[in-house]
């Protein structure tokens, strides 16, 4: 499948601008750690909320002038605002508090420096495509909308002391009109108090309430009307999330973060992780470990959930292809009006003249030049899971196939509960004390780099499996899923790993100490990240794998695979490793 270059083309340039947004941002906040993940901003791996509505550009209808203004913004706001203070004033009613960090961008806004023209023409310009994206929406057709964007052209006026937006001048004078006198005291105090957050804060808040209780009027009268933005906001032209959600504090959806610490007995060690013995370790195909029958019955099963989902693997395809594909040269096309001259084609000069068709331009085809490698937790928390997690990997395999990128689906477990016959011969051996990891490590291989998704598709099933669940050692597991994508000689190496919790091994915890694989996991990761050859990925179900995987993704699987959860993950590939 070859697609468009376009639209890899269209792919890079957001991560450019993301990126150089992201540096601005760095560079005018003073703050390091601060890049962008899914066009929104986090600080190291946690998000940040969303300051204001006008800060959300989108790439398909906005310039880079926009994106440039919503960053200076965005420094402003960490530069200028007390986030403690802030925090504690704010509101908690949802429209209070829109309003309230509204006004509060609005604030530092006006604080930027007299000698940066620049960054104060890019604010402006962000507002302005902001407020007029807003009004040819249709939003300011309803009562509610009509108020709260004159709230937001004259608060914002009144703060700058720049003009509101001229194309909307007349359709928001009669609003503007009716409520400047119960909001004219607090627009004073706005502009007077923009030096002092707390002082300023008193009459933000004041407003906040005020334009809240108007609002709520307007319920009570039923004013607004069937299309009114409380009502029936999705059916706008374009949504702009003015019931923005202020309530994650800073966590990636709400998830909750994995747990890890230091170990002392990793410490002690020097840092060396051990291994009492590996004499019971196994590598093997996991579809040998189920009859030709069953393994069949996983894969009818696996099957019918795929297409219950409605999942487009083409679509996905070509969203991979434009994340994981560069242009390569792929020979010439002649007969061109313009190019290389075509030595084949001289001749035609003196029998034809007039003949301008001489040149050859080179022809450029995307490559997909990439080995992924997808490695499952298979640890026994992970069953109620691995339906959902089957489906992801499947249809992720099959779409890789499909543009030439080389996979495999690669788990690891264990081979027994708390130790098995590795913890025996620990006991065996007098109990020496710190003796490292105490099971039988299983790794597992579902799918070899070697052997494409359509024949690989059988023993695809084998990840139904439930017995094969039992405990997971994951920093051996990711060196070893590593060490395989290190062989390969592909341009592009990625591992993505797929787990729900924290490392975990009985026998190694009660021998050891508590976080002695976590504490592994982060060395290992480290490490590899260190020596750039392969991108470690860490998705997280249900769950923020942050402390443990520097790029990272949660997703919520509890219900189904969704396009939109195969989009997060295409995303976070298109952002690339972070350093």
């Amino acid at each position: 499948m070859v697609e468009h270059p376009a639209a890899a083309s269209a792919t890079r340039h957001q991560q450019r601008i993301d990126d150089l947004c992201a540096a601005t941002i760095r560079a005018l906040s003073g703050q390091a750690g601060l890049h962008f993940r899914g066009r929104r901003l986090f600080r190291n791996d946690k998000a940040l909320p969303p300051f204001a509505p006008h800060l959300s550009p989108k790439p398909e209808v906005d310039d880079f002038s926009s994106f440039r203004g919503a960053a200076d913004a965005m420094a402003l706001r960490l530069q200028f605002s007390d986030a403690k203070l802030h925090k504690r004033l704010r509101p908690t009613y949802p429209m209070e508090r829109m309003l309230f960090e509204m006004l509060e961008q609005f604030r530092v806004e006006a604080l930027a420096p007299t000698d940066m023209p620049g960054m104060a023409h890019n604010l402006r310009h962000r507002f302005e495509a902001w407020s007029m994206a807003f009004y040819n929406s249709g939003l300011t057709e309803t009562s509610k909308g009509i108020l709260l964007y004159t709230v937001a052209q004259i608060t914002r006026s009144r703060v700058t002391a720049q003009p509101v937006v001229e194309a909307t001048e007349d359709a928001i004078e009669a609003t503007r009109m009716s409520i400047v006198r119960s909001l004219g005291h607090d627009l004073a105090g706005l502009r007077r108090q923009r030096f002092d957050q707390a002082a300023y804060a008193e009459h933000a808040l004041s407003m906040a309430s005020l334009v809240a209780g108007m609002l709520a009027a307007y319920d009570l009268q039923g004013i607004g009307g069937e299309n009114d933005i409380d009502t029936e906001p999705d059916d706008k032209p374009l949504d702009f999330n003015l019931w923005m959600d202020f309530d994650s504090e800073g966590e990636e959806e709400g998830f909750t973060t994995a747990s890890s610490g230091n170990s002392r007995s990793l410490a002690e060690s020097g840092g060396v992780y051990r291994v009492f013995t590996d004499e019971f370790d196994t590598e093997v195909d996991a579809a040998t470990l189920v009859r030709a029958a069953v393994l069949e019955e996983y894969r009818e099963r696996l099957d019918q959930c795929i297409e219950q989902q409605g999942l487009s693997v083409a679509r996905l395809a070509r969203e991979l292809n434009a994340v994981l594909a560069t242009p390569v040269r792929d020979g010439w096309i002649g007969g061109q009006e313009e190019g290389y001259i075509d030595g084949r084609q001289l001749s035609q000069l003196i029998t034809s003249p007039a003949e301008r068709r001489l040149f050859r331009i080179e022809q450029h085809a995307p490559v997909a030049d990439s080995a992924v490698s997808f490695l499952i937790d298979c640890s026994g928390s992970m069953r109620e899971h691995i339906e959902s997690v089957a489906v992801l990997v499947d249809v992720m395999a099959r779409a890789l196939d499909q543009i030439g990128v080389t996979t495999e689906v690669l788990g690891f477990t264990t081979n027994a509960w708390n130790g098995g016959r590795a913890q025996k011969a620990w006991m065996r051996a007098g109990r020496p004390p710190h003796p490292g990891r105490l099971n039988e490590a299983a790794h597992l291989i579902f799918k070899d780099s070697d052997t494409p998704w359509r024949r690989a598709r059988p023993a695809m099933g084998a990840l139904l499996k439930s017995d094969l669940f039992r405990e997971g050692v994951d920093g051996e597991a990711v060196a070893w899923a590593a060490q395989r994508l290190v062989q390969r000689h592909d341009g592009r190496r990625l591992l993505m790993v797929i787990s729900d919790g924290s490392p975990t091994d009985g026998a190694t915890t009660l021998a050891n100490d508590a976080h002695y694989l976590d504490h592994h996991l982060c060395n290992v990761v480290a490490q590899l990240e260190a020596q750039g050859q392969v991108e470690i990925y860490g998705i997280g179900v249900g769950l923020d794998l942050s402390p443990y995987y520097r790029n990272n993704r949660a997703l919520d699987l509890s219900n189904s695979v969704t396009n939109t959860v195969l989009r997060e993950i295409v995303a976070m590939t298109a952002a690339g490793p972070r350093r």
